[in-house]
């Protein structure tokens, strides 16, 4: 459809219709009116959707958010916000309830309790499903729903972000264009919130939608904003690796019921390297993995004497996508590698969500709350979407006064030009490069030489969506090469051993990711 060049999103705008975005319109939309743009049709492109293990949360007998945060500060490298932490597990019961009003149907048992599963690090069972891998579906069908309900609600679909629009000094809106198109609108709000994702189409291999590759977080760091945590990436040891992008995922929660990781010879090579061998924090299954796959082996999770034929009804949707691929996981073990996941690095936010920009606030996987320090713990991240969401609509609603009435005039137009056909020229030569240099295991060569790729492309191109992409990658690169240590989700060949020095978290500007490139 054709749109105006000037739209008004309302006393608050969020850009991205997954968990984050939706939890948050529906806690802000009670007595505002509300904008979200989603870059597909509702409910279609987010990686919320795709999520199978379900969400964290300590209510179960002889479980505690103390025990809970505990178990994610064990994993998250010594570099998580304990404050966050503690918040987000205190208040994951609350959000449960949330969730279940309107309408998620978790699994209980017969007496109508919850059921409690187990994941990978955590030493309580915590984590609530649906129909054992299909919480993330269940979840964005119950807010797509309740959204639709909400007239104060405006969805505007297949409009995509480009870039933060800027008004005396404060973000005031974004320009975006129609999915595919070229033409520039200017989206005013008095507040705009960036609920983006993650960065998984940065990579060759991810679980992720490919169409979800950190546009948001290099809009952020194009226009300055502050992001924290660049280098930490989690790559899910067991995406199904059948050759498909992107890979589908083999939810952890099949080696919380006890299936193992075997090579091409059968053997269980997971006892050997982590005390509690498949469920060893991800990080370190993942580098267990890639090491057997880089000798030139394979590896498989075999799932048939702990599950057998019931995977088909416990874990349908897992079972769909071996089917789909040609493997029978009741007779035969399942193919698996390392494939991009999440990001525990993003705009720097705080416990309320705000940026370091004035007027821009940011939730979900496109932020660093330092909630997952340097490696997140199974099933946080859902919990995470909800928890801050509703912290960034309270703030906002406190926010309110401040901003209302204060005038957009002065925003720049749309800094450059938008072309798609770039995008497909230079795309596959990024993802090669960071699947390749700054992937599961890294080293300052190859973190170099992709930092000189990402600047060959820069200079080819000067199309906005690119360049979004490119600010992103080069963070990540950037923030790896400086970070001459091995922690959580980063690990260097070169430093493979933790250095108290880095006992900290990482905060940068693009400006200075650029000028680590040039040292």
């Amino acid at each position: 459809m054709a749109y105006p060049d000037q739209i008004d999103g309302g006393e608050a705008l969020i850009v991205g219709a997954g968990l984050a975005g939706l939890f948050t319109a529906l806690k802000l939309a009670t007595d505002r009116r509300v904008t979200v743009i989603a870059a597909a049709p509702l409910s279609e492109g987010a990686s919320s959707a795709w999520a199978q293990g379900g969400v964290a949360a300590a209510m179960g007998e002889g479980d505690s958010a103390d025990l809970h945060t505990a178990d994610t500060e064990k994993v998250a490298g010594g570099i998580a916000a304990h404050k966050i932490v503690e918040i987000l597990t205190r208040t994951a019961p609350d959000r449960i309830a949330d969730l279940i009003e309107l309408g998620v149907p978790f699994d209980r048992d017969p007496s109508g309790h919850l059921v409690f599963g187990r994941e990978a690090a955590h030493s309580r069972n915590r984590i609530v499903r649906v129909q054992g891998d299909r919480a993330g579906k269940a979840i964005m069908g119950a807010l797509v729903a309740a959204v639709a309900k909400r007239p104060s609600i405006r969805v505007i679909e297949n409009m995509v972000a480009m870039e933060l629009a800027v008004a005396d000094g404060r973000v005031a809106g974004i320009h975006a264009v129609e999915a595919g198109g070229t033409k520039p609108v200017l989206i005013r709000a008095h507040a705009t919130v960036l609920a983006t994702g993650g960065i998984g189409g940065l990579f060759r291999v991810t679980t992720n939608p490919a169409v979800v590759r950190g546009e948001g977080l290099g809009m952020a760091a194009r226009a300055g904003a502050v992001v924290a945590d660049p280098e930490f990436v989690q790559f899910h040891p067991t995406a199904i690796d059948v050759g498909r992008d992107p890979a589908p995922l083999a939810t952890e929660a099949l080696r919380g019921e006890g299936a193992i990781l075997v090579n091409e010879r059968g053997e269980r090579f997971m006892t050997a390297i982590h005390p509690d061998a498949e469920l060893g924090p991800r990080d370190v299954v993942a580098r267990g993995i890639f090491a057997e796959l880089k000798r030139g082996g394979r590896v498989y999770l075999d799932t048939r004497q702990v599950l057998g034929a019931r995977i088909e009804t416990q874990f349908p949707t897992v079972a769909g996508y071996c089917h789909a691929a040609g493997v029978d996981p009741v007779k035969e073990p399942i193919p698996v590698a390392p494939a991009e996941h999440y990001h525990m690095g993003g705009i720097l936010t705080d416990e309320y969500g705000r940026t370091s920009l004035a007027g821009l606030w940011a939730v979900g996987e496109v932020s660093s709350t330092g909630a997952h320090g340097a490696n997140r713990l199974a099933s946080n991240s859902l919990l995470e979407s909800i928890v801050f969401g509703g912290h960034v609509a309270e703030d906002i609603a406190r926010d309110a006064g401040e901003t209302a009435g204060r005038p957009n005039a002065g925003i720049a137009a749309i800094s450059s030009p938008v072309d798609w056909d770039a995008v497909a020229a230079h795309l596959p030569r990024l993802r090669e490069t960071m699947t390749h240099d700054v992937g599961v295991v890294r080293d300052a060569a190859g973190l170099a030489h992709a930092l000189h790729v990402i600047g060959e492309i820069e200079a080819a191109t000067d199309s906005l969506p690119m360049l979004n992409v490119l600010a992103t990658a080069r963070l990540i690169a950037a923030g790896a090469l400086a970070r001459t240590e091995s922690r959580g989700g980063h690990y260097r060949s070169d430093f493979p051993e933790t250095d108290t020095a880095f006992a900290h978290r990482t905060a940068m500007t693009l400006a200075e990711a650029r000028a680590l490139g040039q040292r």
